[in-house]
Order: C-alpha cells, then structure tokens, then sequence
C-alpha cells in the first residue's frame, strides 16, 4: 500500500460516499432497539457508573448542564474520566474504554504518551506553565510548523482554533481589502459571531446560531459543498458587494469530512478563490498533522494562503490553536511592516494565555514524536482496518447505515443527521427538515451510549478517530464490540 507518510492510502470516492448517504436519510430510522437501549441503561450506566451519575448530579447545580465541553454530553448522563493512557480511557467506576473521541481528534499519538507527558513535567520543573513573556518553545514549534508545512512561512499561536480562525477573517480583509467571507455550509470554523453560520446542516444560515444578531452575518455567506458552481455563483455576487476576502475550507469536507468533498473540488475550489482576487484559508484544525505531517494540503498538493491550526499542535495541552501562512499575510499581525519593510495595517490579534511554554513545549515535543513515529501512516492504517470491519458488520446486520473514513478520520453514519440540507427557495420544507434533524440526532445519542455501555467511547456516536497507539488486536476487539450493538439494532418506529 501506497501511504507515503500520509494516513490515506485511496482517497475515498466522494460521489459514491454521497449517494449512500443519500439514500440512508430516504429511509425510515434504524437504531439500537428500545428494549437493547433500556437494558444498557439499567445493567450498564445506573448498575456500573453510580459514581458518574451522582457527581454530574452534583455538578448540575453549578455547572450549567453539568460539564463543561460539549463532546462531554452524554446519554443518559455523562462518564466521569479520571485516566487517559494511550488507546484507552478509565472512569471514576473502575471502567474503561477504548478512546476513538481523542478529545476531538487531537491526540494522534494516543492519550498522555510519556514522550511529550515528561517533557512537559521537565518544563515545569524549570519554568511553570506561563510566564506573559517570550520563551525558547515558542520558536523551536513554529520552526517546526514551518519546516514540515510549506505553505506556513511564518506561525502565530493562539489560545484555540476559533480564535485562528477570527484571526484569518481580519487578516484577509486587511490583505485584501475586500469584505466578505465564503465558508462551506455545515462547515465548522469555531464559534465565534461571523462564522457560527450555515453550521452542521448546508443551508441553515443563522438559524442554529441562537444569541448572535442576523445582522452580523452581512458579509458571510455559505456555498454548498462540493459544488465549485455555486461557489462561482457566490464570488461573483459578491464583486457587487465588496467582493471576497477569502473562501474558507474545511479540506476534507464539513464537519471533518461528514460530507466528504473530492480532490477536484477542493482543487478547483482554491483555483476559484485565487481567480476572484480571495484568500484561500484551510482550516487544519482537525487534518493538521493527522492527514500528514504537512496536513491535508500536502495530501491535496495545495498552497493556502493561510491556515488554522487547533488542537494538535499544543499536543493535547491547553493553548491549542494557530494560524500559519504566507509571510504577505502574516505580516499583518506583526509590526506593522512586510518584509521589504513596508507599512501594512495590524490586524488586531490577542491573548495573554497563547503560546505559554507547557502548550509550546508540548507541541514541540508531540510534533517531533509524531515525525520520528510516523504517526500519521500508523493511524490511517488502523482506520482503515476499522472502517473495513464496520462496513462488513453493516452488511451482516443488513442495516442502511454507512461507513467510510479518510484515513484516522472515521465515520458511522447511522442516521444521516448532518447529511441534510436546507433549500431556501422551497421554505415550506424548513420545519420538516429541523424536525426529522432533532429525532435522529436523538437517535445518535442512543448509539453513543450504546456504544459507550460496550466500551468504546466516540464522538456524538458518528465518528470515531483512530490512533498510533491502537494495534491490529485492539482494532478487532473494537470490532467486537460493535458487533454487539449493531446486533441489537433494527427499524425504530413512530
């Protein structure tokens, strides 16, 4: 096989990916059983988590929800996570659990890995983890990022991937001078006011941005994906309307290729926006140094003008998140000065807890142990054998549900939920559309605790990172697993 350093061997075939979800969300719901749902909850999460469930308890009354991130959501309450060693996860009960969440993808290498976890103890030992001042590790990762993306001529850390994606919003606009932003509907760049548009479902605009004012989305708009006609559409509207700053790019597709995208749309989507004077914008978060050491756009061979960086590149720490790119466009968040030494306008650009020296250190490290043991490559193979045996598991349960991945990246589609999309020219179609959204995403929520009650924890129930520290044995114990609950499975009606 053909991986050459990168975690894809075979790009999947997005057209094909698409009919089978397609027809998935044209059929009625299939889920795990209400009676196989009730005994997990009974034999599983109130006889085996009753540590779990009284803490959340109490957190409620101070926590609004009772946890703090929303990947900690759970049915029918959340799991207490007290150890985080490699491919697994332990609880407050005793319990453990084979970790296909990775705390959204970041940790690659596996969780709490000794070659960046002493590193770290090392540095504060010496150091602490903050200072407000500059340090050596700030340097050596951007150095780093560098060296390994080509694209990323110079590097700026921030505190998280919505804030680098703020941050490339103001950059465009500053190099461009032009106005408005192009973002893929159902993508995700953060939660910030102008880009918590057209989120998880194409089409919805703003209706699922509740607290942010409509008029905030004056100049963003979404195309839909994999379509490069209507992204051409949206560019030359907006030539009457201060033109495009930039296109903004999940690479893999929305929702960290949910609905994947092909190579020639993502090829010709950064031909369009170079074609109509905007920045192309990559937003790594997620494939940055998963896909491969030089990310996704290495696999694409692709040249962004900028990209956002999250999770990864702090390894796991906090302080995950960066923008990186063409030192043109970088120049407008230091001095004021390019580098023939011309004045350019600043972008304004904080945060006096970016790029402390644990999250630097940390990055470093992780980086440079994801070079040395070709993580990426390992990863993409135990997705790819995981993907494999839940396709082989659909078809012997006979279920409509759909399996694919992009190499460490995997999806387990079951109900469809973000596969549909809103056509505002027949608007009579919204409520039904939002409607049959809340029943499956309810139905996701039931496989992720069946799933969970069976020892595997995932995210939302649908997709599933692999790891450098899974093997092939841990890979068909998985498998097992999911054999049992896709066992249990069948058409829910009402």
């Amino acid at each position: 096989m053909a991986y050459n350093g990168f975690a894809i061997d075979e790009y999947l075939d997005a057209e094909a990916v698409t009919a089978q979800l397609d027809r998935l969300i044209e059929k009625p719901v299939y889920s795990i059983r209400r009676d196989k749902l009730a005994d997990y909850v009974q034999h599983y999460f109130e006889e085996k988590c009753p540590q779990s469930k009284a803490m959340i308890a109490q957190a409620k009354k101070v926590i609004p929800g009772g946890v703090q991130h929303n990947l900690a959501f759970n049915y029918p309450f959340p799991i207490v996570i007290t150890k985080a060693e490699g491919a697994k996860l332990y609880d407050i009960d005793g319990n453990w659990y084979y970790d296909l969440l990775q705390a959204g993808g970041p940790t690659i290498l596996g969780s709490n890995m000794p070659a960046v976890r002493d590193q770290v103890i090392d540095l504060l030992k010496t150091c602490g983890p903050s200072t407000g001042l500059f340090h050596e590790f700030e340097y050596k990762l951007a150095k780093k990022i560098s060296d390994l993306v080509p694209s990323v001529e110079m590097f700026r850390m921030l505190g998280s991937g919505t804030e680098a994606d703020m941050c490339a919003v103001r950059i465009a606009r500053l190099k461009t001078g032009k106005k408005n932003i192009l973002k893929m509907g159902g993508a995700y760049h953060g939660w910030s006011d102008q880009l918590a548009y057209g989120i998880r479902i194409p089409g919805t605009k703003g209706l699922l941005s509740k607290g942010v004012p409509g008029y905030v989305f004056k100049h963003t708009d979404e195309f839909f994906p994999n379509d490069l006609e209507d992204l051409e559409r949206k560019l030359k509207a907006n030539r009457l309307n201060g033109g495009t700053a930039a296109v903004f790019l999940e690479p893999m597709g929305p929702e960290s290729g949910t609905r994947p995208v092909s190579k020639e749309f993502v090829r010709g989507a950064a031909k369009l926006a170079h074609d109509y004077g905007a920045l192309l914008i990559f937003d790594e978060v997620v494939t940055g140094f998963r896909i491969g050491l030089s990310g996704a756009q290495g696999y694409f061979g692709v040249d962004p003008d900028l990209t956002v960086f999250g999770k990864i590149i702090a390894g796991g720490y906090p302080g995950a998140g960066g923008v990186g790119g063409h030192a043109d466009c970088m120049a407008h968040l230091g001095a004021g000065l390019d580098s023939s030494g011309k004045k350019v306008s600043k972008a304004m650009c904080g945060g006096t807890m970016a790029a402390t020296p644990i999250s630097c250190a940390a990055g470093y490290y992780a980086l440079c142990e994801i070079e040395r043991t070709n993580a990426c490559e390992v990863a993409g193979r135990m997705g790819d054998r995981l993907t494999k045996g839940l396709q082989g598991l659909i078809e012997k349960y006979h279920l409509p549900f759909v399996a694919f991945n992009q190499g460490s990246i995997c999806h387990l589609d079951s109900v469809g939920t973000m596969h549909f999309a809103i056509d505002w020219k027949k608007p009579w179609t919204i409520p039904h559309i939002l409607k049959e959204t809340g029943i499956r995403q309810k139905e996701m929520e039931h496989m992720g605790a069946a799933y969970m009650a069976e020892g595997i924890v995932t995210l939302a129930g649908s997709r599933l990172y692999t790891s450098a520290a899974y093997t092939e044995e841990m890979i068909d114990d998985v498998l097992s697993r999911f054999d049992r609950v896709l066992a249990g499975c069948g058409l829910i009606e009402g």
